[in-house]
């Protein structure tokens, strides 16, 4: 209760919703986050829903990607061998402890995350704070706002985090040292999308739109719309998986871009979704 009543988890009334969340041996269905591993942006293969205290949440989440990602062994020479997972590790859990330190827990949304073949999409609801842009996040340019203030408080005193505002510096520098690319930021629907890649991310020869667009193209198409048509040249039978691959996009962001190219009768789709193609106008 000393503890407790030291980090302001406790009231006169009972216990924080804070409490609540980091605490409570029962489900917690407010901080719900549903995990998935799918072969294609329709088609899951294994899915799992963790309602868990907010510090299991971290290891559970951490676990079932472990699941669902490529290790390797690599020789060096020496008596074990190293492993090598598909992802880093120390980065993906800076991903989980992000989402669930910095949620909108009064937003009745489940959090979210998507593993697919060569990329993993983690979903959380709520915005970034009025004031900060994605590109002063990943610059570094901004001043740490937290929205959970005791949630973070008790995970720094764990130790979880290490300093308020580091944590995307260090996701990106834990990519780039793991010969990755930079995680993908997003803001949608209310949320923050991260979106991160692995070696098998697909490339196909696209035209760097900012320097010359094809003449096919409406110039009116916005930059992600000029790139799915022209991955769409390349490739008619191309997936939605492989675009986001290409243009560093989620996939929610591809099929929004399909559905507007589709309405003002850009793109058609002929044939079915398994067998089809897209035909360019």
């Amino acid at each position: 209760m000393t503890v407790l009543q030291k980090f302001g988890l406790t009231k006169d009334f009972g216990v924080t919703s804070a409490c609540h969340l980091l605490f409570s041996k029962n489900d917690v269905f407010e901080a719900a986050i549903e995990l998935g591993r799918f072969s294609t942006p329709t088609s899951i293969k294994d899915g799992l829903t963790v309602r868990s205290d907010l510090f299991s949440e971290v290891e559970l989440v951490l676990d079932f990607i472990k699941k669902h990602i490529n290790k390797e062994y690599i020789i060096t020479g020496d008596p074990q061998r190293e492993e090598r997972w598909q992802y880093p590790l120390q980065a993906l859990r800076e991903i989980i402890i992000n989402m669930i330190v910095h949620r909108d827990y009064m937003h009745s949304g489940d959090s979210s995350i998507k593993v697919y073949n060569g990329y993993i999409e983690f979903f959380n609801f709520g915005k970034l704070p009025e004031g900060i842009s994605i590109a002063q996040l990943v610059s570094g340019h901004y001043t740490s706002s937290v929205r959970n203030k005791m949630i973070a408080s008790t995970f720094k005193e764990a130790q979880l985090i290490e300093k308020y505002g580091s944590g995307i510096k260090r996701i990106q520098e834990g990519f780039v040292k793991y010969g990755l690319e930079k995680p993908y930021f997003e803001e949608l629907q209310g949320g923050f999308l991260v979106t991160v890649y692995s070696k098998s991310h697909i490339h196909v020869d696209v035209v760097n739109v900012h320097e010359k667009v094809n003449e096919n193209v409406n110039e009116k198409l916005t930059i992600n719309q000029q790139k799915i048509v022209e991955a769409m040249q390349t490739n008619s039978k191309i997936t939605i998986a492989e675009l986001a691959y290409i243009i560093k996009i989620s996939s929610r962001t591809i099929e929004r871009n399909l559905r507007k190219l589709q309405e003002i009768k850009k793109l058609e789709r002929i044939g079915s979704d398994k067998t089809g193609y897209w035909q360019i106008n």
